[in-house]
């Protein structure tokens, strides 16, 4: 049994070496593998169903149309540059969905694996207008671009490995596979995986700077926004207990990559 557990260790991490991807823009390698991104996709699609049916969605027709307005030129400017670039194949079964859930106590946005991305209304106040809201929908596209879950699927199966969980992540049992994808996107994580969001958080802050100037929205936004939501949050737990990097470490970080997400938004302003 030990011998029949170690070759399936052995064959699945093989895989994983030689899934590994690039990510568009920061050309970070990845493991996207066994499970391939059309069924993590389609496992995201059931799951993004379930929350909108389980949520109310604003009936703010105004605040609504700017989360679908914003949501769209940046989808169409990110699909071009992926277009432009190369990396078309790698929005293969991408079907876009920007919604907005009203409820005003959570201060939050995410993305799931092929472009479903949802706001809730408490984060409006500190978005302001469609700048700040181009902020945090260029983040969360670039979760998405980035394959961010479908990576952080692949690490808790192989995390996993010899457990039940590998089997039903494969589509055995959907419950399981929801619960995966909560888990993708934040939800439930535990400290073994904090490393690994840090990284992500990071590199979809450096690609939804680039996202949201390619859109011709400024990206001298972003640290104002944190600005704002630092201010907002009273502080935080330490960011070696965080799944995100600190409010000052983001800052930080926008401040340097600027520069080149400047000369993207001159050429698209």
């Amino acid at each position: 049994m030990a011998m029949k557990k170690y070759t399936l260790f052995f064959v699945v991490m093989s895989m994983l070496v030689l899934a590994c991807t690039k990510v568009p823009i920061t050309g970070r390698k990845q493991v996207t593998g066994i499970i391939g991104s059309q069924q993590v996709i389609q496992m995201s699609a059931d799951a993004y169903k379930q929350v909108l049916d389980s949520v109310p969605l604003s009936q703010d027709q105004e605040q609504v149309a700017r989360i679908k307005r914003v949501g769209n030129k940046i989808k169409l400017a990110v699909e071009k540059y992926m277009n432009d670039n190369g990396y078309a194949n790698q929005l293969e079964g991408f079907n876009w969905e920007f919604n907005l859930i009203d409820n005003d106590t959570l201060v939050n946005a995410w993305a799931m694996p092929g472009g479903k991305v949802a706001f809730y209304t408490g984060i409006l106040p500190i978005c302001k207008d469609d700048l700040g809201v181009a902020v945090v929908m260029g983040h969360e596209v670039a979760h998405a671009i980035a394959k961010h879950g479908q990576e952080r699927i692949n690490q808790t199966y192989a995390k996993q490995i010899g457990l039940s969980i590998g089997a039903v992540a494969l589509g055995q049992d959907p419950t399981v596979s929801q619960r995966l994808i909560f888990q993708a996107i934040g939800i439930g994580s535990d400290l073994a995986l904090l490393k690994y969001s840090r990284t992500h958080e990071s590199e979809a802050d450096e690609l939804g700077l680039t996202f949201m100037a390619l859109a011709g929205y400024d990206p001298r936004e972003a640290p104002k926004f944190w600005e704002r939501m630092s201010a907002g949050s009273g502080g935080g737990p330490p960011e070696f207990l965080s799944t995100h990097p600190s409010h000052e470490t983001r800052i930080r970080r926008l401040n340097e990559a600027l520069p080149k997400a400047l000369e993207y938004y001159e050429q698209n302003k």
